[in-house]
């Protein structure tokens, strides 16, 4: 079944796979070469919040009502105050770390990097933890729900047990009330700060998170059961949640979003605090990098 899931998923997205790769972006205001710089951040103190899970849940077989919890971050968070900006993103394409944007994305310094994929993402993150020495990686998308507060939408439906289509049909159309047709990409700010300061949350660039699909059996007391994770496909936040297989840059042509999909598909990383003895170990293996 899961294989099965797989290769549906994999034929919806070829439109979006064979689109043609980009070697010459629009350039505006960026130099192509220099070094990585920290980018501006916003450290959340701990708290809980609630938090509405992602996945697909079923109970006795019928679709289910994803569950409502109470989740509590014992530590602060340490989160991009905006997107990683095209131009950012460049300098690692320029590294040779990264691949190119698509010829259609403008790079510049205050416009957010758009049309990557998750494994773009993940590779600008292991490439700026190697230029600063510090720990960066994608949200999880409860670390990312938290960070946005009052901007993260609960994708809540009711189920109708005689119909369960009338849930498809409702969350169709609260998202397309949310859609975004206008996929031009906008200075940082077009959006608006959350309560913590952070921008855009929520516009029209959707927002990769390291959170696979799940299919969880839930059982009459929503306690979670048996799951089936999908790492595939990740979960990416916007004005609605959405799930998008990894390889997808945009979700417009692939067609990998359940439901409305995404106008842009972009990110913003989070700083992981490290033991003192791996950041000596990391400060270690650049120095023997660059001697080798």
């Amino acid at each position: 079944m899961l294989i099965a899931f797989k290769l549906k998923l994999a034929l919806a997205c070829v439109a979006g796979f064979a689109t043609p790769l980009a070697v010459a972006p629009l350039m505006t205001d960026v130099t192509t070469r220099g070094a990585a710089s920290e980018p501006a951040m916003v450290e959340i103190a701990a708290g809980s919040f609630a938090y509405r899970a992602a996945g697909d849940f079923t109970r006795a077989g019928q679709q289910a009502e994803a569950p409502l919890r109470k989740l509590r971050f014992a530590k602060p968070l340490a989160i991009m105050q905006q997107q990683v900006s095209s131009a950012d993103y460049q300098l690692c394409v320029h590294d040779g770390a990264c691949r190119a944007l698509d010829r259609d994305v403008v790079v510049a310094s205050d416009r957010p990097a758009v049309q990557v994929s998750w494994h773009d993402a993940q590779a600008y993150a292991g490439w700026l933890s190697r230029k600063t020495g510090k720990s960066w990686r994608l949200p999880s998308d409860e670390e990312w729900a938290f960070a946005a507060g009052s901007k993260f939408r609960d994708d809540s439906s009711p189920v109708d047990a005689a119909d369960p289509s009338k849930r498809w049909i409702s969350r169709y159309e609260r998202e397309s009330e949310r859609d975004r047709s206008d996929a031009a990409t906008y200075p940082f700010g077009k959006f608006g700060p959350n309560e913590h300061g952070i921008l855009d949350f929520a516009g029209n660039v959707w927002e990769w998170t390291s959170t696979c699909f799940v299919r969880d059996r839930v059982d009459e007391n929503g306690n979670a059961g048996r799951q089936t994770i999908n790492c595939g496909v990740r979960v990416a936040e916007g004005a609605h949640r959405a799930y998008v297989t990894d390889f997808i840059r945009d979700a417009r042509a692939g067609g990998c979003a359940q439901g409305v999909p995404p106008a842009n598909l972009g990110f913003r990383l989070v700083r992981e605090e490290t033991s003192w003895v791996a950041s000596v170990s990391q400060r270690w293996g650049r120095v023997w990098a660059v001697r080798s």
